[in-house]
């Protein structure tokens, strides 16, 4: 069964190469990191600075919500569904009318997806994968 988690906190160091976000639990105390790369890190951090201000032209991962919807596609959600080596796995998933299209993602991509959204879309973790990423933090 999925949880639905928050994007809580962005640590972003100029030395590592690693930069680290944490998802916690909504309503609930569990949260876990993900090792991401700077430049995934920095673009979900810039996008939670704007908030609801759109930047002059958009961004990478803005530009994938303006695929996914010229295609007539709305973008609903992130699901973290596996957790394997220490690399975690992720879909982001779209809604074309009634059919759900899930789209293979590195979790940090999805993420930045979902915080192009005002308020950001729904991160969704399989129980499973936050029993593991709860038991390694």
């Amino acid at each position: 069964m999925p949880v639905e988690m928050q994007l809580s906190r962005i640590i972003l160091s100029e030395i590592l190469d690693n930069q680290v976000i944490f998802l916690k639990e909504v309503g609930g105390e569990r949260q876990f990191p993900i090792l991401i790369g700077v430049f995934e890190a920095s673009s979900i951090e810039k996008r939670v600075k704007l908030g609801e201000m759109r930047p002059p032209r958009p961004l990478t991962h803005d530009l994938i919500v303006k695929v996914a919807e010229a295609f007539g596609a709305k973008v609903e959600g992130v699901v973290i569904h596996e957790l394997n080596n220490n690399t975690y796995f992720a879909k982001l998933q779209l809604r074309k009318g009634e059919e759900l299209i899930e789209i293979d993602a590195r979790p940090s991509d999805a993420i930045a997806v979902a915080v192009t959204f005002c308020p950001p879309l729904p991160i969704h973790v399989d129980e499973k994968v936050l029993e593991s990423a709860s038991r390694n933090a």
